[in-house]
């Protein structure tokens, strides 16, 4: 029910009642007082009845010639009531005589820098922003990737988007930083994976510079036709876009084929996103180890912390030559740290309670994102930034691929992974498994540990057990048997190949009898408890009872505990709640 049916109406427009709760992001009614509404019927409101159950502003409401959007009044966060059209009243102060038209939507492809993505999906968490998306939907352009990328967004499952930071330099913006009318490459890519429970996420950064094979790769040209690249092997990552006229899709191949991980979704970002969000912002937070003066990126600051937007937010994330080894792992480590001080920034208590702010955050990043058609719909994208709100910002983590310089160069230029890190950090992304410690999930894991594990546990040499690859990298199973038989003390273990299929998580399935002996090699792996499976025994090669150990996709490699969660020793992360000083 609006202000007229509740007989409040005056010369209020009733649409202009449903204000936005800075506290909740939902839109409510709100009343102002006054006199008892005359029994002289006034003139009808413009608004379309709003549908029952609708938590949003009301649908078909156009404002009227001289007034600005309420989102758009300055030094307002939160708009109130307008008078209705023809009322004798002036405008209030501080109006504009003529709202801005709205420019169509370009049809050209249009880019965004990466920070400005994840700024943009975290700009749609928090408060109003995403329910302005609706309206913001000509500014979205969208890219045909085909079968790439999944149809749709499931709110229900694990989703893994791959964020691509493209170095063009053509549209606005984007000018003057050399190469000048570069079509872009892959210059930034990170693979933001976020656990079907929404406790963690995790963002992976791939090196521009890691050398890959680049698969096959179908594009859709203009006209609708379907044309085939040829993919190129041993070349650097940063060449899966761009390079032949190849589009996103082609990145996401290159990804799934390097990390065995299912892309379901890209956006892209260029040099102007960063600069526009940062100041829609007001600003992020860096810390600086020492003085910085670069040449190349124009980047000139003091060392200690500074707030840095526009133009001096780009350099800073561009600087090569500042810290570090001055390369581009350095540089990785650098944009993740702004990053996580974005991230803080966007949802901090001075940016939640300003809708204005939150507002011409999503403007401005709307007006430069390029997604796939499966998340290209407004509704979609709030969806996304909805379920990445769910996750503790302590447990959104930061890694980059495991790497090591190429043997085969001479002049170190380029990486090729480092293994088996680099397949241990993508079968814990693959398996859904957390970079950080979840409180929530330690204690019941650690209480189902117990009850598995109470009692007495047999010697390793009398543990005899049976392994198969049930999803785990080619080899796996050798390689886990080498090290129970050579550093576990586990000599009665044997490799039986490959299980009939596939399965998500490692089990250990023992008979009642072996009990003893499933504790003691569950102390070992560092077994969870819901990976101990009490069943039957099969028989070995030699015709005796034995355990059977499954390896599942989220199998680490050999000796690393199964509860662990980092990979290795020199797998570095960081979490977005830590703030660091780049070096």
């Amino acid at each position: 029910m609006d202000a007229q049916g509740r007989g409040r109406a005056d010369d209020i427009d009733p649409a202009d009642q449903w204000v936005l709760n800075p506290n909740t992001g939902e839109y409510e009614l709100r009343l102002t007082p006054s006199a008892p509404q005359s029994a002289v019927p006034g003139p009808r409101s413009r608004t379309t009845p709003r549908p029952a159950g609708s938590s949003g502003a009301p649908r078909g409401r156009t404002a009227a010639p001289g007034r600005t959007s309420p989102a758009d009044a300055p030094g307002r966060d939160v708009p109130p009531p307008r008078r209705r059209r023809g009322a004798p009243e002036e405008p209030p102060p501080g109006r504009r005589n003529r709202r801005p038209v709205k420019k169509k939507a370009r049809g050209k492809k249009i880019l965004l820098w990466t920070g400005g993505v994840m700024a943009f999906v975290l700009v749609g968490t928090a408060g109003a922003a995403y329910l302005y998306l609706k309206h913001l939907e000509g500014n979205v352009t969208t890219e045909d990737v085909g079968n790439v990328a999944d149809d749709g967004f499931s709110k229900d499952e694990a989703f893994n988007i791959l964020i691509i930071g493209t170095d063009k330099r053509t549209g606005s913006g984007n000018e003057g930083y050399g190469d000048k009318g570069s079509v872009g490459h892959a210059d930034t890519n990170i693979l933001l994976h976020v656990s079907k429970d929404r406790t963690n996420a995790t963002a992976m950064s791939i090196p521009r510079d890691l050398i890959v094979d680049v698969p096959d790769c179908e594009t859709k040209e203009d006209d609708g036709t379907e044309k085939i690249i040829p993919g190129t092997q041993n070349v650097r990552f940063n060449t899966s876009l761009g390079q032949d006229g190849r589009n996103p899709g082609c990145t996401m191949k290159t990804v799934e084929e390097l990390t065995g991980i299912d892309v379901n979704h890209f956006a892209m970002a260029d040099f102007n996103a960063v600069k526009t969000l940062t100041s829609a912002v007001g600003g992020v937070e860096v810390c600086l180890g020492k003085d910085v003066d670069d040449p190349d990126s124009h980047l000139k600051l003091s060392a200690g912390k500074h707030t840095i937007e526009g133009e001096q937010a780009l350099a800073f994330v561009r600087t090569r030559h500042s810290f570090g080894n001055q390369g581009d792992l350095d540089r990785i480590k650098v944009q993740q740290q702004f990053m996580s001080s974005l991230m803080r920034k966007m949802t901090s208590g001075d940016t939640l309670t300003s809708p204005t702010k939150l507002i011409k955050l999503a403007n401005a990043a709307t007006k430069a994102l390029t997604v796939d058609t499966g998340i290209g719909k407004a509704s979609t994208l709030k969806d996304v930034a909805l379920e990445l709100k769910k996750v503790p910002m302590k447990n959104i983590t930061f890694t980059t691929v495991p790497v090591k310089d190429n043997p085969t160069e001479v002049v170190k230029a380029t990486v090729v992974p480092l293994e088996p890190n680099a397949s241990q950090v993508f079968n814990m992304i693959k398996s859904d498994t957390s970079f950080t410690e979840v409180k929530a999930q330690e204690k019941k894991e650690k209480a189902a540990v117990a009850a598995r594990l109470k009692g007495t546990k047999s010697d390793a040499s009398e543990v005899r057990v049976r392994i198969l690859n049930g999803g785990a990298a080619a080899g796996s199973a050798q390689e886990e048997l080498t090290y129970l038989q050579t550093e576990a003390g586990v000599t009665k273990s044997e490799n039986a190949g490959n299980a009939d299929k596939s399965q998500a998580k490692t089990t250990l399935e023992y008979a009642p009898d072996q009990a003893d002996q499933a504790r003691r090699l569950a102390s070992i792996l560092g077994l969870k408890g819901s990976m101990m499976k009490p069943g039957k025994s099969v028989t070995n090669s030699q015709g005796l009872p034995t355990m059977t150990l499954t390896l599942g996709e989220d199998f680490k490699g050999a000796g690393v505990k199964m509860n662990s969660t980092a990979t290795a020793s020199n797998v570095d992360k960081t979490t977005a709640n830590e703030v660091k000083c780049a070096k």
